[in-house]
């Protein structure tokens, strides 16, 4: 068979059998709308689609790792509920296209900022199916949360972007959109002054679920909830931070969400306790930043071709888009490799 023909199964053992009969490294896809993708053979996983369960009383979703992301996002809204991770959509920011999909959101691990919260993929991940590369059938977890003893596989697989088994299914906890969410918002803050604003308000105990200073040099705090909760936490959050905090008229938080508002560039994502991140953006050299998650999240649209990992030697950087920049320390190193050669021993996915 050709390098060039991709392969799309569009059934579990189909891609199983794929898997097994590979005799060359290869590249899994789901939407395409991150440019990640390996080098080696295409293995699409775009038609294995659908959801196979939802029950909202159980706050629960199955379905098929090429499930857009739209078709999840319509058949929860119907029942007033969500992803409480807040995908991310960042087909704008790195110019491409494609469909997002479940399994690639689970695969990467990629949250919004609702993560300062504790919510991103693995947090909510009850269970999934992967088939590994000797072609294996895999399944972990169930469709319930539930306490987990030994390895568990289904969140060592959220993130993995890929490189231990190809997703096939995935079963998530679900909740309720709450009723109201409002944010305070403070304009001209520096970036130490944005840091410690954020990290006061999400040390505070009225559940504050986004914390971010914007492109444009604007810091944002969010609370969700009831509304008379909303309207309390909101108001006692401003009196306690003082200064210039003011309730917000726009949401900024889809905007925040996608990347927006950090013009041309190469997009660098990096990683950083919030307290280091004010050091980190002065050493990056002029770049227009986003300051997400209290400022444990950062990303910066640098000048085309510059290696932001030179500048940044000390923390984990990584070009968006760019399957070239994964991070990892020498001891992660080791820990993937031991994996990879327990359910990849063939070294078919993408390292």
């Amino acid at each position: 068979m050709s390098a060039q023909v991709a392969l799309a199964p569009a059934e579990e053992a189909e891609l199983a059998e794929a898997i097994r009969a590979a005799s060359r490294p290869l590249s899994l896809t789901g939407g395409g709308t991150r440019g990640m993708a390996p080098e080696g053979q295409s293995l699409s996983l775009s038609r294995l689609t659908g959801i196979v369960d939802y029950v909202p009383a159980a706050l629960t979703l199955i379905a098929r790792a090429g499930t857009p992301l739209a078709e999840i996002e319509a058949a929860l809204a119907a029942e007033n509920q969500r992803l409480a991770f807040e995908p991310p959509d960042w087909r704008g920011a790195l110019g491409t296209d494609g469909e997002p999909t479940v399994g690639g959101l689970v695969a990467a691990n990629l949250s919004g900022p609702r993560a300062v919260a504790g919510a991103t993929p693995r947090d909510h991940l009850l269970g999934l199916r992967f088939v590994d590369g000797t072609g294996r059938v895999v399944k972990s977890g169930g469709r319930v949360m539930k306490n987990v003893t030994g390895l568990d596989l289904a969140r060592l697989l959220c993130g993995s972007r890929g490189r231990l088994g190809a997703i096939v299914e995935v079963a998530l906890k679900v909740l309720p959109i709450p009723e109201a969410s409002a944010s305070l918002v403070a304009r001209g803050l520096s970036p130490q002054e944005a840091v410690a604003s954020m990290s006061a308000a999400l040390g505070t105990p009225f559940e504050v679920t986004g914390a971010a200073r914007t492109a444009d040099g604007a810091t944002w705090l969010r609370i969700e909830g009831f509304h008379a909760s909303v309207t309390y936490r909101l108001n006692r959050l401003r009196e306690q931070l003082g200064g210039a905090w003011e309730i917000a008229e726009e949401d900024p938080w889809q905007g925040i969400r996608d990347l927006e508002g950090l013009g041309e560039g190469d997009l660098w994502l990096v990683r950083c306790r919030p307290s280091e991140a004010p050091a980190l953006l002065g050493r990056a050299g002029p770049a227009r930043s986003l300051m997400d998650l209290g400022g444990a999240r950062l990303v910066l649209a640098m000048e085309p071709g510059t290696d932001l990992r030179g500048r940044l030697p000390d923390v984990q950087a990584v070009r968006l888009g760019r399957p070239d920049t994964l991070p990892g320390s020498p001891a992660v190193a080791r820990l993937t490799e031991e994996l990879k050669m327990r359910f990849d021993p063939r070294g078919l996915f993408g390292t």
